[in-house]
């Protein structure tokens, strides 16, 4: 079995019409489903990715309005990495996201610009030849050679315990090529760093992540719960999630892990060329459509804005 990079990233936001603006409008990205959230249907999940939705490009965010501000500690990723193709890109989003008002930081060596999203979340622009399939949504004012292409990565807060090590290179196949650093190379590669934690504690709340999930194969994904398990874990039953199926386990540093299928996807229930534009309950909801589109704060696609 192996597992084929991340599947999808998923955070907090108390803003969601703020939150489309942002990651539509400024980074690009496509809004390819609107729903809410399985568990608490009277709040938002929102997806964003590449044009189809493609497992590795995947950001979602529950949306709490009020939330208040959450902070990065120990046991919690800490940093989203994406992948961008040059330097010239690099200098593209500098520029751009300086002209909203966004501050930026260079990091020569790495070839990479850091900066925080509008509730404070760090985010990563890396310069990669990854030498895989570029994960790219299409943006009018963002050209094609500067699009965001899929996620590289994430960084996470901790000290890597013996047990934790093992689940992750003899258990989900990452190798450790350094110490607090992992590669996961399946069909898309991924990178899992650890960091020494601030002295801070961290909480949950806007502007942080709530899990992440690795990408197994449809065909294997049962036999997921029996090897994680043998390693300690306590994973969750298979859940439907409609668009994937997913197990979850918290692994020893704090960090919930999911893993998901690729398999059916994005466009189950919407044309490919639609994604993002109605509002898409899951079947155990649908009874709350009319009270639902009454109460979710309305939002502005900024793509369907532009396409007018």
């Amino acid at each position: 079995m192996e597992l084929d990079g991340i599947h999808h990233i998923t955070c907090i936001t108390a803003d969601a019409p703020g939150n489309v603006d942002f990651y539509a409008r400024v980074l690009g990205l496509r809004l390819v489903k609107k729903t809410v959230n399985f568990d608490a249907p009277d709040v938002y999940h929102l997806y964003f990715g590449d044009e189809r939705g493609a497992p590795g490009s995947i950001l979602t965010f529950f949306e709490f309005p009020d939330a208040a501000p959450g902070r990065a500690g120990a046991g919690m990723i800490h940093r989203l990495i994406w992948r961008v193709a040059s330097d010239d890109a690099l200098a593209f989003w500098s520029e751009r996201l300086a002209a909203e008002g966004i501050e930026v930081q260079h990091d020569q060596i790495g070839r990479a610009i850091v900066f925080q999203d509008p509730e404070g979340l760090a985010l990563e622009f890396a310069a990669v030849d990854s030498g895989d399939e570029p994960l790219r949504a299409y943006a009018e004012d963002i050209p094609a050679e500067h699009a965001l292409l899929g996620f590289e990565g994430v960084r996470a807060y901790d000290r890597v315990a013996d047990a934790e090590d093992r689940l992750l290179t003899e258990g989900m196949g990452f190798e450790r090529t350094a110490p607090g650093l992992y590669i996961l190379q399946g069909r898309r590669r991924a990178i899992y760093t650890y960091d020494d934690p601030p002295a801070a504690s961290g909480f949950q709340g806007a502007g942080t992540v709530h899990h992440i999930a690795w990408c197994d194969r449809d065909d294997e994904h049962a036999e997921w719960r029996e090897r994680v398990a043998k390693y300690g874990q306590h994973p969750t039953p298979v859940i439907d999630r409609q668009y994937f199926l997913s197990i979850y386990y918290r692994v020893p540093s704090g960090v919930l892990f999911e893993l998901a299928t690729p398999s059916p996807g994005f466009a189950i229930d919407e044309d490919p060329a639609h994604l993002g534009e109605a509002l898409r309950l899951p079947l155990q909801h649908e009874h709350l459509r009319e009270q639902l589109e009454h109460t979710l704060t309305p939002l502005t696609n900024p793509r369907a804005k532009a396409t007018r």
